[in-house]
């Protein structure tokens, strides 16, 4: 799935998740607000799901913030074409 990462109205990040869901991405050194993007259809949409036109889920916009960027912040996602669910893991 691609995610890009959003701050302060910039991109500063963006790539595919790995064939087993899994994307590490840099750049989350400063405190603050950021935006994960999430191409939810396109992904489903590659993965030969059918999906209806226009798809229920699109692109998912996930806010967060960091308080302390020297901690280590795990945002697991999950989703179906249908619902979504993210929050932040441990570490």
């Amino acid at each position: 799935m691609r995610v890009e990462l959003i701050y302060d109205g910039t991109r500063i990040a963006a790539a595919e998740t790995s064939s087993k869901g899994l994307l590490e991405l840099e750049g989350m050194a400063k405190k603050g607000m950021y935006e994960a993007i999430f191409h939810v259809a396109g992904w489903y949409r590659s993965q030969q799901v059918a999906l209806p036109s226009p798809p229920f889920l699109d692109v998912v916009t996930y806010r967060f913030g960091i308080s302390d960027p020297a901690q280590h912040y795990h945002l697991p996602f999950k989703c179906t074409p249908w619902g979504y669910s993210c929050f932040r893991g441990g570490a």
